[in-house]
């Protein structure tokens, strides 16, 4: 298996090219005038070892690579750049969709607000709203645990809570209702979580939407 290449070797591989290509656009075939054949062109490309090729088409191993195209005179004439890989495509489509977003959300609120005080206006009422439903959601928690409570007191008086060998089973409502308060009380505590969590997303959003019309407007 022959060995690497030196770096002198490559460097002449790369001065040899360039006499190719010198060679190429001074011929008469390329030159200015030269009958049917001034439309030709010439290609040039950059291989994995950074040396630079000229010809007449692109090998298929290079296609998807930068491309230059000259015209008879040497002089270029176009430039295609390298294919995209998935993610730089994928990158570019969310950047762009951004800024589409962005735009959208612009025009609405020139368009929806006259005032900042009116977008405050808009979000007390909404914050309000929520800061109501978090209390009513708090209050049937208090409750939901109070029946909660009421039922473990009257369950330590059945088997299996009680050790007492004359102890009856616990009925079967008490049970039931032991299981259902206790669901009542896990969904509760989640809407109320969420509820919390609502409220800040839509405080920050208000905020963000109150700097950006400052920032349209104009407004200091």
């Amino acid at each position: 298996m022959a060995a690497d290449s030196p770096p002198e070797d490559i460097r002449l591989k790369t001065v040899a090219w360039v006499f190719c290509a010198a060679a190429l656009l001074t011929a008469p075939c390329f030159a200015a005038g030269g009958g049917g054949s001034t439309g030709r062109t010439l290609y040039k490309w950059v291989d994995e070892q950074g040396i630079t090729h000229y010809g007449d088409r692109i090998p298929p191993e290079y296609a998807g690579q930068e491309q230059h195209i000259m015209n008879s005179q040497g002089i270029e004439i176009s430039r295609l750049e390298a294919q995209k890989t998935p993610e730089q495509l994928a990158a570019e489509d969310q950047k762009k969709l951004e800024a589409q977003q962005s735009q959208h959300r612009d025009k609405n609120l020139l368009s929806t607000y006259a005032s900042v005080q009116e977008i405050e206006r808009l979000r007390d009422q909404r914050v309000t709203l929520l800061s109501d439903q978090i209390k009513v959601t708090s209050q049937f928690l208090e409750v939901l645990n109070g029946k909660l409570k009421k039922l473990r007191v009257s369950s330590m008086h059945y088997k299996p809570y009680n050790s007492d060998p004359a102890a009856q089973p616990m009925p079967d409502q008490i049970a039931e209702d032991l299981v259902r308060v206790g669901n009542d009380i896990r969904t509760q505590d989640q809407n109320l979580r969420e509820k919390r969590s609502e409220e800040t997303t839509m405080r920050q959003q208000f905020e963000s939407d109150i700097a950006r019309f400052k920032e349209l407007k104009g407004i200091h």
